[in-house]
């Protein structure tokens, strides 16, 4: 029972981190105590090939606010935080980077914009300590695009640092890339979103495990998540409505044929709109075929008891 009085939770994804690991704890553990809330720190090895996972084995023996999920293997970012997400019991859940980028005495500033009502609180690195070319455009030009898409406007989707409330995320389930996505997700429920700068510190030890060939799987994962928040209940409204279409392209497609065989005496055997018309048919029943099936495949997804995305190889104070 004595979990259940836990107030915050602060998830924290590590992938080779051993350089950064202790000073990161001391840092977050600081901070942690002088809000004066009860917590708990979260450390997920998700696979790490250094000693990342002995010294986290050794940092949770000597505190019991410290808890550790080691991973079998490297899922990625996005898994090894829905790990944390799920085996998180704080009334907020607060993610960062294990780097020391992120700076832990933000944490308080997130919970403090929180207790104005929001349910979700993002932070925004705007003095970013990253080269510009590789990261820093990117970015722009990704979050510039994720906020046209999802009408949820934040200058750094990309920031880990965020506050979320535990009702925000219980009915979210992460993969590929769309922990950055969360904010927008949480807002098709109704959630609050708010943004705040924070402070961002360039790396001292360690390498990064970003690069800009990132930036192809977020757009992609962005597709998944334009159609998760407008038709994930609905699939039928998008292929439908992409079928109706087509049938009225075959049409004009056919008609147009019709009138070059009637009043031109063009063949319809030597016309390439003959083989269009069929072409757009054939597509128009494909997608009327496809929306029924994703109604189908909707509703067993709802239905359905979902599996999660990672494997823990061990638990740690739990």
């Amino acid at each position: 029972m004595q979990n259940l009085q836990i107030k915050l939770s602060v998830v924290v994804p590590v992938f080779n981190e051993e350089e950064n690991l202790q000073a990161l704890v001391a840092e977050v553990l600081l901070t942690l105590s002088e809000t004066g809330l009860d917590y708990e720190l979260i450390l997920v090895d998700d696979g790490s090939t250094d000693r990342t996972a002995i010294l986290l084995k050794e940092l949770a023996s000597d505190s019991p606010h410290i808890k550790g999920l080691l991973l079998r293997r490297n899922f990625g970012q996005t898994a090894a935080m829905a790990a944390g997400f799920d085996h998180a019991v704080g009334e907020v859940v607060v993610p960062m980077d294990g780097d020391l980028q992120n700076d832990p005495r933000d944490i308080p500033r997130l919970l403090a914009k929180m207790d104005e009502g929001y349910d979700v609180v993002s932070g925004w690195r705007k003095d970013r300590k990253d080269k510009f070319f590789s990261r820093r455009l990117p970015s722009i030009l990704a979050n510039a695009l994720i906020s046209r898409m999802t009408d949820v406007s934040l200058h750094d989707y990309g920031c880990s640092l965020k506050a979320y409330r535990r009702e925000v995320l219980s009915g979210i389930n992460l993969y590929g890339e769309l922990h950055r996505f969360v904010p927008a997700l949480a807002s098709q429920f109704g959630a609050k979103v708010a943004e705040i700068p924070v402070n961002h510190r360039p790396r001292v030890a360690g390498t990064s495990k970003y690069g800009i060939n990132r930036t192809l799987r977020v757009v992609l994962d962005l597709v998944t998540v334009k159609f998760l928040l407008k038709y994930s209940t609905r699939p039928m409204q998008l292929f439908g409505r992409l079928g109706v279409w087509t049938f009225l392209l075959a049409g004009m497609s056919g008609l147009t044929t019709l009138y070059m065989k009637v009043f031109e005496g063009l063949s319809m055997n030597r016309n390439p709109l003959t083989i269009l018309t069929a072409f757009l048919l054939f597509s128009g029943v494909q997608f009327l075929v496809l929306g029924l099936v994703s109604e189908l495949v909707t509703r067993t997804y709802h239905e359905a008891q979902n599996k999660p995305v990672y494997v823990v190889r061990d638990k740690l104070n739990f």
